[in-house]
């Protein structure tokens, strides 16, 4: 195997997801595996954009933990990451304008300096100006020559990406990627790996967001209309389909609020018409009674709920798995509805067309539960994987009705399944009752009638029905990984992809793992998991929370508790090795060190002079001390002027709590 993560680092504005797209597109059509995350934050401009774009020969289901070159646009982004990149990585910049001192990188890792304003002089003579955003393109350039990769297919994207602005643009695009190219072999004569070394399967993949993904899975299983309100992460769908709607043939609306949204979606949904919703944590929260009065009408709709860190509005831009019970609890009172977690982006495609049928065919709402990371991600996906030759399962609607033949039409008729005849509105002979309080099978109010408990039972058991029926078509969770593990991993949703990782690793070292994925949260296959986690021998949960949610609804369901729990809830996703450690501190009893960590003292110097308007200085070097004047440890950080690169203050943090304990300036800092 193959592989090396490349990071760009910059600032909202700077290009970083144009560059780590064309990249990324660039070794999907070169036949490569590519998995990205972008961590940003909630700004137009400036701030602090990190990208990272994993490529390997075979595919990788998270963003790792390793760093083999870094590309930094700008002075912060080179003094924050440069200590990641690994022992024979390699550090780009522009050092027209950025510099790179020594003690920022790790021994054996090689600087690129590439002098843009020399590199692109030429490019300039024939195109005219070269505007500072397309250092990227020179970047990338750079980049597939040290990964020994040729520059074919990164033309080929450049072309389609600028198609629209005409062939001056492409042409010089290309040659700006040429140019970083040849100098980036001048000064380096041994890519990271030869081209040779790639073990591609010259196979040209699609690279995609988990959004993306659902959106495109909702037009081939007949989705007519999509109605949302804008809300991060959940946005990207509407964009999709607000792009694609006359292309596909849906109706798209962007509502008020988003309890229009779920009411207009659920009115398509009783038109007979294949209907879907989606929105954040937030924006769910104020969709709930809708989500109810679906149930009780049996009306197919699709509710997707994009996870992100709360409560309230939270973390706008960072991921979270906190939301479990929000969903399972949606509404008041019992109904029939799925919950589904998809894990990785190719099962967000299958799972929402899987949605759309089952919605159907048992006459129920669909809760679809995503994530940032999931939603927002981009990764290589097999085409096949995301085929519109797909099975799409509707039921026969009652097209007329002889009301003195038949009687007068049930539309929640008794059966033995639970489901009953559908007829769309204004089908002859069919009238009926659709409302929100409950009702006998004609869809007349029991409240009406002072509310009989006989029919009140008949048709809540009718309903109820369905729940067991479709459990028996759901397939159960299975165990991943060797059988007769010492320790199994339960996780759900989009931490399959790490956590599957993770395990491979444990199991390299020697403690052999296994793991249990969580996809189908409601109807819950019980007995399944209780007897798969009531074997194993150390049960670890490992969730994007800080409850352990998941841990706490399966011992709901199968009453075993985990033997311990992995948690992350800082908005960031989780990284393999971070597993691989707590899990071993786990099974040597060790307490979780949640002290602040050297690369987050640092950090959080960095977020204080930027948001206190002193650019000009940067956090240098740092030690611990062992305690301050109450006690507490600390992180003393020498700051200094970028320029100058002299001494110009200190810093103090308190390994504990985090706290900004002192902060001197020493001289001024000269504009």
């Amino acid at each position: 195997m193959q592989e090396v993560t490349i990071g760009i680092a910059g600032a909202a504005g700077d290009g970083l997801d144009k560059s780590g797209d064309t990249l990324a597109r660039s070794c999907g059509r070169f036949g490569l595996h590519v998995y990205a995350y972008n961590s940003y934050q909630s700004i137009i401009r400036g701030g602090h954009i990190w990208l990272k774009v994993r490529i390997s020969d075979r595919k990788v289901t998270c963003h790792g933990d390793k760093l083999g070159v870094l590309v930094a646009l700008n002075q912060d982004s080179i003094e924050r990451h440069a200590r990641e990149v690994d022992e024979g990585g390699f550090i780009l910049f522009n050092s027209d304008r950025i510099k790179c001192e020594e003690s920022l990188i790790k021994k054996g890792v090689t600087l690129l300096p590439i002098s843009m304003k020399e590199v692109t002089e030429e490019v300039a003579k024939k195109y005219g100006p070269v505007k500072p955003i397309m250092q990227n393109t020179v970047a990338m350039g750079a980049v597939m020559w040290l990964m020994g990769l040729g520059t074919e297919q990164t033309e080929e994207v450049l072309t389609d990406t600028f198609s629209a602005k005409g062939k001056e643009v492409i042409d010089m695009n290309v040659a700006l990627l040429e140019a970083g190219y040849e100098y980036a072999k001048k000064i380096v004569t041994k890519p990271i790996f030869a081209a040779g070394k790639w073990e591609s399967d010259k196979k040209r993949r699609p690279f995609i967001t988990g959004n993306e993904a659902i959106a495109m899975a909702a037009y081939a299983a007949g989705c007519k209309f999509y109605a949302a309100y804008p809300m991060t992460p959940a946005s990207t769908i509407l964009h999709w389909m607000a792009t694609n709607a006359k292309k596909t043939g849906i109706l798209v609306k962007q509502c008020e609020d988003e309890i229009s949204v779920a009411n207009m979606a659920i009115g398509a949904g009783i038109g007979g018409v294949r209907s879907m919703c989606a929105t954040a944590g937030g924006g769910f929260a104020l969709m709930t009674e809708a989500v109810g009065m679906a149930g009780i009408m049996e009306v197919p709709v699709i509710f997707v709920e994009v996870q992100r860190g709360g409560p309230s509005t939270g973390l706008p831009t960072k991921t979270e798995q906190a939301d479990l019970f929000q969903v399972f609890g949606a509404s008041q009172g019992e109904f029939p509805r799925l919950i589904v977690a998809p894990k990785d982006i190719a099962d967000a495609y299958a799972s929402t067309v899987e949605s759309f049928n089952l919605a159907d065919k048992y006459q129920l709402p669909v809760l679809m539960m995503s994530d940032l990371l999931l939603s927002e991600h981009p990764e290589t996906v097999d085409a096949e994987q995301l085929s519109c030759d797909i099975k799409v399962e509707r039921p026969e609607f009652i097209r007329e009705w002889d009301a003195e033949k038949n009687g007068k039409f049930k539309r929640y008729k008794f059966t033995e399944s639970g489901i009953s005849p559908r007829a769309l509105p204004g089908t002859p002979g069919a009238c009926h009752v659709t409302a929100s309080d409950d009702h006998d099978e004609r869809g007349i109010l029991i409240s009406d009638m002072f509310t009989s408990p006989p029919v009140r039972r008949k048709i809540m058991e009718k309903r109820m029905t369905k729940v067991a029926n479709m459990l028996k078509e759901l397939p159960a969770p299975t165990l991943e990984g060797p059988a007769n593990a010492d320790v199994t991993l339960l996780c759900w949703g989009s931490t399959w992809g790490v956590v599957r990782e993770a395990a491979e690793l444990l199991n390299e070292k020697g403690i052999k793992t296994n793991f249990l994925c969580i996809k189908y949260i409601a109807p819950f296959h019980t007995k399944e998991v209780t007897e798969i986690l009531s074997k194993a021998k150390k049960k670890i949960s490992v969730e994007v929370n800080f409850t352990s949610v998941m841990a706490q609804f399966v011992r709901m369901q199968t009453g075993i508790a985990m033997d311990g729990h992995i948690t992350k809830y800082d908005g960031e996703p989780l990284e393999p090795m971070m597993i691989v450690e707590e899990v071993e501190a786990l099974l040597a009893s060790k307490t979780k060190d949640l002290s602040v960590s050297e690369a987050e003292a640092m950090e959080m110097a960095y977020h204080y002079l930027r948001t206190h308007a002193l650019e000009k200085l940067r956090p240098s070097t740092l030690k611990i001390h062992s305690k301050n004047g109450s006690g507490e440890p600390v992180w003393e950080i020498e700051l200094s002027e970028r320029i100058t690169n002299k001494v110009a203050g200190t810093m103090k943090i308190g390994s504990n709590t985090g706290s900004i304990i002192e902060f001197k300036q020493e001289t001024p800092v000269k504009a």
